[in-house]
């Protein structure tokens, strides 16, 4: 639920998201690409972007762009000055920085359209060249140098706001899990925002008494459009941001791709770049379960290793760039098809056309079946191992279940935080489901231990939340044993995220896994009158599965960037043959 924003003197503390860090440098080495941030166009630059461009003036004190409200596009200012801030909704505002001759304003909103992050005022009369989000995505294309100067600006002055924390402040216990919730929704979005932690906050407490009515109005989020939210989730903030996009219903687009982990991304990429008009949707974020791996140093190209968030950044930026419509958070909850159109619903109720679909929606981590084990999710229990948890593990003991390459990554990232690690496997020995290189990472950390031959029993906790894990140990000689932790990881296998599938009639294997190609029983495909199997096409023509979401698929980030890949000329080849049936009726 959302109230009008209440004015309220400034609070004293407030501090950046603690997961922020991870999305960039720290932000003393960005001080030192200030050139790069706000670089001064030539000449011949300005020349090059008239032709995607229409001139606008403004007179001094006018507002060029504001905070919350979806800007025309990127400023190019030609004559005059103008003052970049960050105003929040207690009012305040945060100088970033000063533009004159030759500079141009903008950061990511303005390349995807959405609201504001940031204020433009007019210091003196000023001219300009307006480049709206679509022709600025033409230029990017057109223009190399010109659009990779455009976007590495974009992406640094995006990480800049990151790291000052500017954007809307979280007010909550830090260790709450709704907290926990909204702090890692808007990292994984490269959003940037403020944390206040109301339990060492005396005076935030004060100042919030006349608003809250009790502790279960918290988290408070207080929005850039003055806004406050109360106890929000994430698709309730995401529609107080503007993050989610609007579709226009008579449109039909080339490709829609459900699941934003690498293969969906690849995908979009792909796709986009091949002129192939492609929607994107995602119900939480970039990324996927790739998007857990803290360091992943296996994957082709990336020697030192990337983690999984920073790569879906770069994935998504990508996408943006290539015209694809990205819709994070959007959840598709079913999709049907009539006359060779598929349909797509999404849970706000919009439905999006599409001539085919690629379900990309990945795999979610199993959950144990224990009794009450639901009460500690978010409360000790997480399946996620990013800067956030490791703050909140920091100097604690804690346990982890799982013992593959996720696992392995999420183990070398939390002992540089936590006092001590157990690892709990099933098997007698990492060897079976974990790179070498992991394994003797593992090896040498004398904080961790590995235990094997370990079956999860039972969890006590208390108000607070997790306290005990219950162990059943296999081994001969070996009894139970109850280990006292606050904070439990679990990496222990995938399910497909198959339920929006269901009402559409798609073949599934016996564990939920999406049939694709020369694996499922023949058919004959109706409408395009060819009986062509592609091979990562499902039992629907026109639909098509890649990544982990696919029965028989190598659950790794390399191969579902090559699924994504690979399905591209497997649309066109689709497309072309519905064209070629349609001009012989």
């Amino acid at each position: 639920m959302s109230t009008p924003a209440i004015n309220l003197p400034p609070v004293l503390s407030t501090q950046p998201d603690a997961g922020a860090h991870d999305l960039a440098m720290p932000y003393s080495s960005l001080e030192y690409r200030q050139h790069q941030m706000f670089p001064r166009l030539s000449a011949a630059e300005i020349a090059s972007l008239r032709r995607f461009a229409q001139p606008m003036s403004f007179r001094e004190g006018e507002l060029i762009f504001e905070t919350g409200r979806i800007a025309l596009g990127l400023f190019v200012l030609l004559h005059g000055r103008v003052r970049i801030c960050s105003r929040d909704s207690f009012g305040r505002s945060t100088l970033v920085t000063e533009h004159d001759d030759g500079h141009f304003m903008a950061e990511m909103a303005q390349l995807s359209g959405k609201p504001a992050l940031i204020d433009g005022i007019a210091l003196t009369d000023c001219e300009t060249l307006m480049v709206s989000p679509d022709k600025l995505r033409a230029l990017i294309v057109a223009d190399a140098q010109l659009g990779e100067h455009i976007m590495r600006a974009l992406i640094l002055r995006r990480l800049g706001l990151i790291e000052q924390g500017l954007g809307p402040i979280i007010v909550g216990n830090g260790d709450d899990a709704r907290l926990v919730r909204l702090q890692g929704f808007l990292r994984r979005n490269a959003y940037p925002a403020m944390v206040i932690d109301a339990r060492h906050d005396a005076e935030a407490m004060t100042l919030l008494a006349g608003i809250t009515t009790g502790p279960d109005d918290f988290p408070l989020v207080f929005c850039p459009n003055g806004f406050v939210l109360r106890a929000p989730d994430e698709a309730q903030l995401a529609s107080c941001l503007g993050l989610v996009p609007t579709f226009e219903r008579s449109h039909v687009y080339d490709v829609a791709i459900v699941g934003a982990g690498p293969a969906g991304l690849a995908a979009a990429v792909y796709a986009a770049t091949e002129g192939l008009s492609v929607a994107v949707f995602d119900q939480r974020a970039p990324g996927g379960q790739a998007g857990a791996s803290s360091r992943i140093e296996n994957y082709l190209g990336f020697p030192t290793g990337i983690s999984g968030q920073a790569l879906a950044a770069r994935a998504f930026q990508q996408a943006l760039k290539f015209g694809a419509h990205l819709a994070i958070p959007g959840k598709v909850t079913c999709v049907d098809t009539e006359d060779g159109v598929h349909g797509l619903t999404l849970l706000d109720g919009q439905r999006v056309s599409a001539r085919t679909v690629v379900v990309a929606s990945g795999a979610a981590y199993r959950k144990p079946g224990i009794d009450g084990f639901e009460q500690f999710e978010g409360r000790g229990i997480y399946y996620w191992a990013s800067p956030i948890e490791a703050k909140l593990v920091k100097g604690q003991d804690i346990v982890l279940i799982g013992g593959g390459n996720s696992a392995g990554q999420a183990t070398v990232f939390l002992a540089n935080f936590a006092r001590s690690i157990r690892v709990l496997i099933r098997g007698a020995d990492l060897n079976a489901s974990m790179s070498k290189y992991l394994i003797d990472r593992i090896g040498s950390l004398p904080n961790v231990s590995v235990c094997t031959r370990c079956t999860l029993q039972a969890l006590d906790g208390d108000e607070a939340g997790l306290t005990r894990v219950h162990v059943q140990r296999q081994g001969e000689g070996e009894g139970d044993e109850t280990i006292d932790t606050r904070h439990l990881f679990l990496f222990i296998g995938a399910d497909p995220k198959t339920d929006w599938l269901m009402a559409s009639g798609v073949e599934l294997d016996s564990h939920g896994f999406v049939v694709t190609g020369f694996s499922r029983r023949a058919q004959t495909h109706t409408g395009t009158g060819t009986g062509v199997q592609y091979p990562l096409e499902t039992s629907l023509p026109g639909m098509f599965a890649v990544g982990d979401v696919r029965s028989e698929s190598t659950k790794r980030v390399a191969s579902a960037v090559g699924d994504g890949a690979a399905v591209v000329s497997q649309i066109h080849a689709y497309l072309a043959q519905c064209s070629a049936a349609a001009q012989n009726i």
